[in-house]
């Protein structure tokens, strides 16, 4: 059983810079996709744990629906993750994750989390969303470089 860590080099490519969370100590390679909606449900309830005090469980609900359904478009499989609960959950997006070729989840994951920010900033101007989220924000999920989309 490999022990992957942030600084470890046979942690996979798509998880690099992520911080680990418990499960990730006793991942192995066959365990990707696993560790992948391991690592992503964790961004995400660190990111709705701060933002829910600003927007309430209901408007962060709300803009993840969104979000599902924007990043659905390019990846279908997060239409499947939708709910429509007051309040965010992530089982139905772990469960969907799970199923997907690791790259897979981690592209959906990354198409997500760049919707969620681009909601957020269009909603609440990008220094406060800046300020609300961080730390937490990285701006992509797969380790994956950097485009600047300014110019």
């Amino acid at each position: 059983m490999i022990r992957h860590s942030s600084d470890n080099p046979t942690r996979p490519p798509h998880t690099k810079g992520l911080p680990m969370t418990s499960l990730e100590s006793d991942a192995s390679p066959n365990d990707d996709a696993e560790f992948v909606a391991s690592a992503a449900i964790a961004r995400w309830e660190t990111i709705v744990e701060a933002l829910t005090p600003v927007l309430g469980q209901r408007g962060v609900a709300a803009l993840y629906r969104r979000t599902l359904i924007v990043a659905g478009r390019g990846h279908p499989c997060l239409l499947l993750a939708q709910d429509n609960s007051e309040s965010v959950s992530f089982r139905k997006l772990r469960k969907v994750l799970v199923q997907q070729p690791a790259d897979t989840a981690a592209a959906a994951t990354d198409a997500s989390l760049e919707t969620f920010h681009e909601l957020l900033n269009s909603l609440i101007g990008r220094s406060l969303t800046q300020r609300l989220l961080g730390t937490t924000w990285s701006p992509l999920f797969s380790g994956s470089p950097v485009q600047d989309k300014s110019k």
